[in-house]
């Protein structure tokens, strides 16, 4: 999973679940619906700056995203498997 993947999950999370339209949010971030929009579906990766924006507009703490966006990114995770070489 790549990490604006992760972070376009959270948002649209956290959005949902405060029934918020991406209208909304989008005019209480002051960016656009269309550009929300790609954060959300993981199409495009938000600066500093516009997350930090977001997260205002949700009500959030970057840290709490940035937590949030490391256990989905865990969740994802498949477990990793090395080879020890017994020689």
């Amino acid at each position: 999973m790549l990490l604006r993947e992760a972070v376009g999950r959270v948002l649209r999370l956290a959005r949902t679940s405060q029934s918020r339209t991406l209208r909304d949010v989008a005019r209480d971030a002051r960016v656009s619906l269309g550009y929300l929009s790609e954060v959300e579906r993981g199409q495009k990766e938000a600066s500093s700056e516009l997350l930090n924006s977001i997260c205002n507009a949700l009500g959030l703490s970057l840290s709490i995203l940035m937590s949030d966006v490391a256990l989905e990114i865990k969740s994802t995770e498949g477990a990793t498997l090395s080879v020890v070489d017994a020689a």
